[in-house]
């Protein structure tokens, strides 16, 4: 059984700060095991698409940077390339795009390193050895960095079920062309239900997508299974198949996620933020009203655990109404499935202990 450590966000004084609980869970979570003296160490984040404004608060980030420069190393704030065309495509439109979020250094305290190099070129192999991998792509400055502490921000995601530790260390560690061995399934379209807009071929960062006849046609040697298409698709006509995509989907992001850690034992630390927990990933160019109320923050060194730990936290709370939320509103009953039906997060948590990444039990610890 992992320990979790957990924050609420009540504070009736300045010692009840999200700034300071932040730091009493670093502490209270062995991180300065984790981060040793002279150590480059990452400090893994998702600084947010442009027109996204629920990503992490870089005044957050700003205190886990402090408390690895008390111990002596050195941090350096990072993320990797999209697979999709959008603000954060490559290390210049990334930089910039974090530097507006405000993960600048002024702010942050720690410079901002695209872990892939400048066009998501930079990454290397990594044996996981598991069923649908022998090897993943992981970026290069992650495997370069001597220890890691990975900030998430908790929130829904329709292929993964949801977001947390696990998906930020296998998408957010793996350049573009890991996030398509990942994204390997493919959609479909319902011909009868296309109404012609042609949304998808404007958002396809591969152009897999074109009109024929005034329908959507998909080209699926071109096609890397991103969902950019389906999103956009104004009647629905653009789906994967649920009953055969989204196991092997969360299968192949589990993997990916072994890979981020293999080569450091003992040398990662996560904080889960449970906070303006929106139906969509951060990736999106907009920020969806939150579908239950804010919970707190967790800490832990096991990924498997702090995520499992999150997913009951929010499950627990009561769904707010006129969201995207249609169903499972009531305490204990599953909100990311209420918001994308097919998804499978606590698959997520038992595939992901399943292949060793962490343990699934967990013990809560407030702090």
């Amino acid at each position: 059984m992992a320990d979790v450590y957990f924050a609420n966000l009540r504070a009736r004084s300045h010692r009840e700060s999200k700034v300071e609980k932040i730091r009493r869970l670093f502490d209270a979570a062995g991180f300065d095991e984790v981060i040793r003296p002279g150590d480059l160490a990452a400090v893994k984040l998702h600084a947010g698409e442009r027109g996204c404004d629920t990503y992490l608060h870089p005044v957050f980030a700003r205190q886990v940077v402090d408390k690895v420069k008390e111990r002596g190393a050195y941090p350096f704030i990072t993320d990797t390339a999209t697979l999709y065309a959008g603000s954060r495509a490559d290390a210049v439109r990334h930089t910039v795009t974090a530097i507006e979020h405000g993960f600048d250094y002024a702010v942050a305290g720690a410079p901002v390193i695209v872990a892939d190099g400048l066009r998501g070129g930079y990454w290397k192999e990594v044996a996981v050895d598991a069923k649908h991998f022998d090897s993943v792509r992981i970026a290069g400055s992650i495997l370069d960095a001597d220890s890691m502490i990975v900030l998430s921000h908790v929130k829904g995601h329709d292929l993964a079920g949801f977001g947390g530790a696990i998906k930020n260390l296998a998408m957010g560690c793996a350049p573009p062309s890991g996030k398509a061995e990942q994204h390997a399934g493919r959609p479909f379209v319902e011909i009868e239900r296309c109404g012609g807009c042609g949304k998808c071929t404007t958002v396809c960062p591969q152009a897999a997508m074109t009109l024929d006849d005034g329908r959507a046609k998909l080209n699926p040697e071109h096609c890397v299974g991103c969902g950019d298409c389906m999103r956009s698709c104004p009647t629905g006509a653009i789906e994967f198949d649920w009953t055969t995509e989204i196991r092997p989907f969360i299968e192949r992001l589990c993997e990916y996620a072994l890979g981020a850690v293999r080569g450091k034992p003992g040398k990662v630390g996560y904080i889960n933020f449970l906070q303006n927990i929106t139906p969509d990933c951060d990736c999106v160019p907009w920020s969806d009203a939150a579908i239950v109320p804010d919970i707190g923050i967790l800490a832990s060194t096991d990924p498997v655990a702090i995520d499992h730990a999150s997913l009951d936290l929010v499950n627990s709370e009561q769904g707010f109404a006129r969201t995207l939320l249609a169903e499972n509103l009531a305490p204990g009953e599953d909100k990311f499935k209420g918001v994308w039906d097919y998804t499978d997060g606590e698959y997520q948590i038992a595939y992901a202990a399943g292949i060793g990444l962490g343990c699934a039990s967990y013990r809560l610890i407030e702090v």
